[in-house]
């Protein structure tokens, strides 16, 4: 579903997921609990709000205006069915 959504996010969250699993698969490499991967599922994704970084801007007549800039720090959880 993400590959086909014009949306900006779609990609960043297509990479976030496709680590997830790889993160998954390399675990259950490492350790002797046997998850299944098939039978994965995203159990929830949440979007937290990030640190600011503080940018100016030139304006007119030599002046300055702020810009904030803010970023995000997105948690994807996968659960087992």
């Amino acid at each position: 579903m993400l590959q086909g959504s014009p949306r900006r996010a779609a990609r960043a969250l297509e990479k976030l997921i496709r680590s997830a699993l790889a993160n998954a698969e390399e675990r259950n490499a490492r350790s002797d609990a046997g998850i299944d991967l098939d039978n994965l599922y995203i159990k929830t994704v949440t979007v937290d709000e990030g640190t600011r970084m503080w940018r100016t801007r030139p304006r007119a007549y030599g002046r300055a205006a702020w810009i904030n800039k803010g970023m995000s720090h997105i948690t994807v959880v996968l659960d087992e069915r």
